[in-house]
């Protein structure tokens, strides 16, 4: 191949259709075909990055391997393709503009005046042919945020206008819409897919491949209608069923030749016939588990699923691995510092701690921890989660009641988690933790060095503070082991107890780089032990 292709997902009618699953799915097939592929999300909003922004709002920030905060879109990215992305593949609005408004600054544009026709979208095709140039991707598939129609949208709409219009032999528009079946008339509807076309046309952008979701099949009349209405021929129109779990859309997607219709419009070929055996073994073990065990996720933010959206996933491909169908319960923290909130961990196989920032919750994660540690109930605390253990185990083993982490209490006597020395005098609050990809190595005999097979390993993070190191004699003399370090520092990366069952903390996010092809070995080994 002598250039890049591009491929841009949009969608239309309502949010949350799964444009990040389709687009992961598509792109998982061009891979599984012979072809280099990249997925990139475009976000509306005007944050520098999700970062600063509350779970809430927005789910789950996603961490890079070069330390960029992301959206939850690229780890869907990365546990389709089992490639990591970088900084390039996620684009917001805010920084589109923050790089526009540096440049005037600069006198860049030598005195013209800033608009959003050319700058802005010059900046947009700018960043979207990025990851192109560099001569590593065959294809790269780009995802537009939001919904058409939506004001926030429209510069990153005629971006694509323009690229079609400047690269028509290299660029197709795919766009997803939602076909609702009303029981009332028992029958599916499509005219607000021909809205969200006829918006998109107004735009002027046809789009070359629809992919409908629905509940029900599509009927050949249905689908010779919209590709009447919408100006597209009928092998364009792909039916995007529901299904019971995401990652059946791949083999979904491939019955319905999404992919050979892509490489047709782009004039491509077709390539080797995807075999996704590994794939296809995945789901059937996900499909049929053997056993199942039920894990408690004790978190701040379980109201929405998406905060916690690459443990819940990490989980999902452990229990395949091991052939366990996980039964995953959210527990909100606050509701086990009430009276008999510990009754809400009763039957669990394991108690899981989850990241998070802030006091709110966190005695409740003390508790949770204690529980697990008194009951010999296997413990996995992730970042937050191991630094409240090692606040549990100062109160309640070392007898210090008083111990805390600064984040919580700047002025306690017992400093057991303190601010790390690199973050003292920051002030800015986004993209200033330690952030990405750091070394770690572990220590001989023990647990997690067995269940890693190695000694020297490579984890991301997301944290402000860290273990004090000033109190590490005294946790090891009492049980509790450090047994990672990180190598350049010191810093503690991982504590265990060796005579429980399996209780581990680790500062870093194992969740980021757990994928369908290579579930991380530390949730599978955790799932294992629940089923013990």
């Amino acid at each position: 191949m002598n250039r890049t292709k591009y491929i841009f997902v949009t969608g239309g009618v309502t949010s949350s259709l799964g444009k990040g699953i389709v687009s992961s799915s598509l792109a998982k097939l061009l891979q599984a075909r012979g072809y280099k592929v990249t997925l990139q999300k475009l976000d509306p909003y005007l944050n520098i990055d999700p970062g600063t922004l509350n779970p809430y709002e927005h789910g789950e920030c996603y961490v890079t391997e070069d330390g960029a905060e992301t959206d939850l879109d690229l780890g869907h990215y990365e546990r389709f393709l089992n490639v990591p992305t970088s900084q390039d593949n996620n684009v917001t609005t805010g920084r589109i503009y923050q790089s526009v408004i540096t440049k005037e600054r600069k006198g860049d544009y030598l005195g013209k005046t800033v608009q959003i026709i050319p700058h802005i979208t010059d900046e947009i095709k700018r960043r979207i042919k990025l990851l192109g140039s560099r001569g590593k991707y065959d294809i790269v598939l780009t995802e537009i945020g939001g919904t058409v129609g939506d004001i926030e949208s429209l510069p990153y709409i005629e971006a694509v206008r323009q690229l079609k219009w400047e690269m028509p032999n290299d660029c197709i528009v795919i766009h997803l819409t939602l076909v609702p079946y009303l029981s009332a008339a028992g029958e599916l509807k499509t005219k607000p897919t021909q809205h969200s076309v006829k918006m998109l046309l107004e735009n002027g952008v046809q789009p070359d491949i629809l992919v409908l979701r629905t509940e029900r099949p599509l009927t050949i009349d249905i689908r010779k209608k919209v590709a009447l209405f919408c100006n597209v021929d009928m092998q364009s129109v792909i039916e995007s069923i529901d299904v019971s779990t995401i990652y059946e859309v791949p083999l979904l997607m491939k019955k319905e030749k999404l992919d050979i219709t892509a490489l047709r419009k782009l004039n491509l070929a077709s390539g080797e016939e995807p075999e996704l055996k590994k794939w296809k073994q995945f789901v059937r073990r996900l499909s049929n588990p053997k056993h199942h065990v039920t894990i408690s996720l004790v978190g701040k933010y379980v109201e929405l699923g998406d905060a916690y959206k690459s443990i819940s996933e990490a989980l999902v491909h452990a229990g395949a691995a091991n052939e366990i169908k996980v039964n995953l319960r959210m527990v909100h923290s606050e509701d086990i510092e009430k009276e008999n909130g510990l009754d809400l961990l009763q039957g669990s196989d394991g108690i899981l701690v989850a990241p998070g920032f802030g006091e709110r919750g966190i005695l409740g994660k003390i508790r949770s921890i204690q529980h697990a540690r008194e009951q010999k109930i296997p413990f996995f605390g992730i970042c937050l989660g191991m630094q409240c253990a090692v606040i549990e185990f100062a109160r309640n083993v070392l007898g210090y009641q008083q111990a805390n982490s600064t984040e919580m209490n700047r002025k306690t006597p017992y400093p057991v988690i303190d601010l790390m020395e690199g973050q003292k005098g920051v002030v800015e609050k986004g993209g200033t933790m330690r952030l990405g990809a750091y070394p770690c190595t572990l220590e001989q005999h023990t647990r997690v060095a067995g269940i890693y097979s190695e000694l020297h390993i490579s984890e991301r993070h997301r944290h402000r503070y860290e273990f004090n190191n000033d109190f590490l004699d005294e946790f090891q003399s009492h049980g509790m082991k450090a047994t990672g370090f990180n190598p350049d520092t010191g810093l503690v990366e991982i504590v265990e107890i060796p005579d429980h069952p399996w209780f581990v903390g680790v500062q870093f996010h194992p969740e980021y780089k757990s994928t369908v092809i290579n579930p991380h070995p530390l949730f599978v080994d955790f799932v294992k032990s629940c089923l013990k």
